[in-house]
């Protein structure tokens, strides 16, 4: 048996084998350098701007897009174009980022969270009219990972109930449900850019509706709340409604363009990828590998496992099981670790509820009800976070070379768990690096 690498065997995947994401070439380069051309660098009628709004917009199959500086801000801008505020709730999984949860405290309103569906990780569609009451006013599912969620029991709970759905689809870019792109069913939807995403601007975000009104009202959240004059299409420097500068700039833009000529591309490749590597998980029953319907794909924006420790014969919990595996595979080489630890309600934000300052929204006066977020509502979201790891490297340009380097590992791993457990308390911070893309 080939010696562990924690065990003081050699590393199986070299240093500096595994390739960032994105990647970059020179049409990258061109289309940024055409900003510097053109002399223009930021302004919401900028031409790379204007451009990316309307290719995204075709892309998803939507009559509007406004290009943003986050992910995060085209949330805030969907909840407050559907006049989402103060003494109002939406409802939002509680395994998610932050963000799909927080950009409604931005809007003063109440995250209600729902527990997850225990194979796709997103909101578990039938726990989601036990939380709707008279004060609610929207649903927020999350495209977790890049697996749609269910979109058909979500639209026929919000017409029944009169809600506005706003898609979170800042994970799942080109992925479709039953044949039509995520982004196109609900009222919104928001995109992200950040460089992790596969539709990488460095940062940026993309807000996109059918709807003329909450396109309106979006873009003037977006630019300060001023209003625009219908005749000549300028800003009049007269804010109507509070609102921010969310706008992107040329330069993320530009490259945003560029790399969306190569989405589905990079998609189609991390699907192989990801395929490959569920082969490769598919001999150990007591890993859990991702879950795909039938009636949608996946695009793979993490790639998550799950380790059962009892299956495999193993006298540990279900975390120390985890974290054992992370470090043993940490050391061969395969970039591993958790990207959420725990559920969004456990965090402290929900647990204080300090929010703006002094406890608002909760304490409006506007507002009668008291909400507590236990942790024990949700016991999937709380089960996922001792048990899973995000398994990073599928990206392009990765391909099979890469994919066999960490079938081996995997392989050399899993089978000599005693040497995993052996070492399950050695002093190894086993979690992939930001730069793997390209990040701090």
């Amino acid at each position: 048996m080939t010696k562990l690498a924690i065990d003081g065997g050699k590393r199986t995947v070299p240093e500096g084998a595994i390739k960032p994401w994105p990647p970059i070439g020179q049409m990258d380069r061109d289309a940024v350098l055409r900003v510097f051309d053109n002399q223009m660098l930021c302004g919401a009628g900028a031409p790379e701007t204007v451009a990316l709004q309307k290719e995204w917009a075709e892309y998803v199959g939507r009559k509007h897009c406004l290009a943003t500086n986050s992910g995060t801000a085209a949330l805030h801008m969907a909840l407050a174009a559907a006049q989402i505020g103060v003494g109002d709730e939406v409802i939002v999984p509680a395994y998610t980022f932050l963000a799909s949860a927080s950009c409604i405290l931005h809007a003063n309103a109440i995250p209600i969270f729902v527990d997850i569906d225990e194979r796709t990780y997103n909101i578990d569609v039938s726990k989601i009219e036990e939380k709707i009451t008279e004060r609610t006013k929207a649903i927020l599912p999350v495209h977790l990972h890049g697996l749609p969620a269910d979109l058909d029991e979500i639209l026929a709970i919000a017409k029944k109930h009169n809600l506005i759905v706003i898609e979170d689809a800042c994970q799942a870019h080109g992925a479709e449900y039953k044949g039509k792109k995520v982004g196109s069913f609900g009222e919104m939807a928001a995109f992200s850019q950040n460089s992790s995403k596969n539709l990488c601007g460095g940062e940026g975000g993309l807000f996109v509706t059918d709807d003329d009104t909450y396109m309106m009202r979006g873009d003037m959240l977006r630019m300060f709340g001023d209003e625009i004059d219908d005749e000549t299409q300028l800003r009049v420097y007269n804010a109507s409604i509070l609102g921010y500068m969310y706008r992107t700039q040329e330069l993320p833009a530009a490259f945003t363009r560029s790399q969306l000529k190569r989405l589905d591309e990079n998609n189609a490749i991390r699907q192989k990828n990801c395929a490959a590597l569920t082969e490769i998980l598919s001999g150990y029953d007591w890993v859990t590998t991702p879950y795909v319907p039938s009636d949608r794909t996946h695009v793979y924006w993490m790639y998550i496992a799950r380790f059962d420790p009892k299956k495999a014969g193993v006298d540990l919990s279900p975390r120390e099981f985890r974290v054992a595996l992370e470090k043993a595979l940490h050391m061969e080489g395969v970039l591993v670790g958790q990207w959420q630890i725990m559920p969004v309600p456990a965090q402290d934000l929900f647990q204080t509820k300090i929010g703006h300052g002094k406890g608002f929204p909760w304490n409006s006066k506007f507002y009668d009800r008291e909400i507590t977020y236990d942790v024990a509502d949700y016991p999937v979201a709380s089960a996922l976070c001792e048990d899973y790891t995000v398994i990073v490297g599928t990206n392009p340009p990765n391909g099979s070379e890469m994919l066999e380097r960490y079938a081996e590992a995997i392989h050399k791993v899993f089978g000599d768990l005693d040497t995993v457990v052996k070492h399950k308390d050695d002093d190894i911070v086993a979690h992939f690096s930001g730069s793997i893309f390209m990040a701090a």
